[in-house]
């Protein structure tokens, strides 16, 4: 946030407040995110225009953060195209409380990367859980060998009641459940957080638009 107040608006001033709710170093763009949330309030308390934050260097996440739509993402993250509007769906994330900086897991990983899974945007969730389950992120084997716990995270989220498909997120430890509706999402959370007290695990839903 610090980076992005400075690189947006060098001598201004403001004051910034960060109320952490998300592991750090978790795959799911906490920092990018907290970053990304900077720069538009910065903009708006500063009266700057929101065009060109993306190409601020910050990160590779940082603009899809921004643009805070569903998107595909090419190159190291620059490269961004509506995805289309996302069925309605829930998620429950977990996430065994392992740092898992992403530098250390491309270091660790080896061979080429697949090829890009990309596709038209189902309908319904259904659609789109067979689509995704076609595809695989390319760094799990490479953030197990670091983090053997999220082989375990992976099997627990996989094994709750109405989980559609569980996959690690970005270059984990953070791992995810797709559910059909958001209760049921909620109540599987309440049971995997009851099993794993130690894990940092949420639900919700993930946004259309």
């Amino acid at each position: 946030m610090l980076r992005a107040a400075r690189l947006l608006g060098p001598g201004r001033g403001a004051a910034l407040t960060l109320d952490k709710q998300l592991p750090v170093a978790a795959g799911i763009g906490g920092g990018s995110s907290d970053a990304a949330a900077a720069l538009r309030a910065l903009a708006a308390l500063w009266r700057l225009p929101l065009d060109g934050l993306d190409t601020l260097a910050l990160g590779a996440d940082v603009p899809a953060c921004l643009a805070a739509r569903p998107l595909w993402v090419g190159g190291v993250g620059e490269a961004l195209e509506p995805a289309g509007e996302l069925p309605e769906l829930a998620i429950v994330l977990a996430n065994p409380r392992r740092a898992l900086p992403t530098a250390a897991v491309f270091r660790a990983r080896s061979g080429p990367f697949g090829a890009p899974g990309r596709f038209a945007m189902p309908r319904d969730a259904a659609g789109l859980v067979a689509a995704l389950g076609r595809c695989r992120n390319d760094l799990t084997e490479a953030a197990i060998a670091l983090v053997p716990e999220i082989a375990a995270v992976l099997d627990a989220l996989a094994a709750l009641p109405g989980a559609l498909l569980a996959r690690m997120s970005g270059s984990g430890a953070t791992c995810f459940a797709l559910f059909a509706e958001r209760a049921g999402a909620e109540r599987a959370a309440r049971r995997l957080a009851a099993e794993h007290p130690g894990w940092w695990v949420k639900a919700g839903r993930l946004s259309p638009v």
